[in-house]
């Protein structure tokens, strides 16, 4: 993790930039698709969808106070926005449409002043950071 500045541009930049943002995102879903078959079943996307925490991250409720039923339902739910057509399947076409609407949402949430975050390594911030920062190089 580290502790970097940015805005809803910086985001809003590495999204319109077609190679950087498919780059990254296609490695994201090369890495989720453990059988390799070019789909992303809810087993596989799981695990990430779970490491999110939605429910603590972003409306302060405890998961662990939800029952199993009720979070399955959550990412269930979650994973459902991925799968466009309704087929069982995430394909990359699908995954690179939601992240790119995720990432512009966070952008918007951003807005235009900057703001100092704490940010994952490799995650999709972090390298819309590093893009900038090597732009600016």
């Amino acid at each position: 993790m580290s502790v970097e500045i940015l805005d809803g541009k910086t985001v809003q930049s590495f999204v319109e930039d077609e190679s950087a943002f498919n780059s990254s995102v296609d490695g994201r879903f090369a890495a989720l698709d453990t059988n390799r078959d070019g789909l992303l079943s809810y087993s596989e996307m799981a695990k990430e969808l779970m490491s999110l925490r939605v429910l603590d991250r972003h409306f302060g409720v405890d998961e662990a106070a939800m029952s199993p039923e009720e979070l399955v339902q959550l990412y269930r739910g979650l994973y459902a926005r991925f799968d466009h057509d309704g087929n069982g399947a995430v394909d990359l076409d699908e995954f690179r449409a939601e992240m790119k609407e995720v990432m512009l949402a966070v952008a918007s949430g951003l807005g235009f002043l900057p703001i100092q975050m704490v940010v994952e390594e490799g995650s999709f911030l972090k390298v819309a950071v590093d893009r900038e920062l090597a732009k600016a190089a």
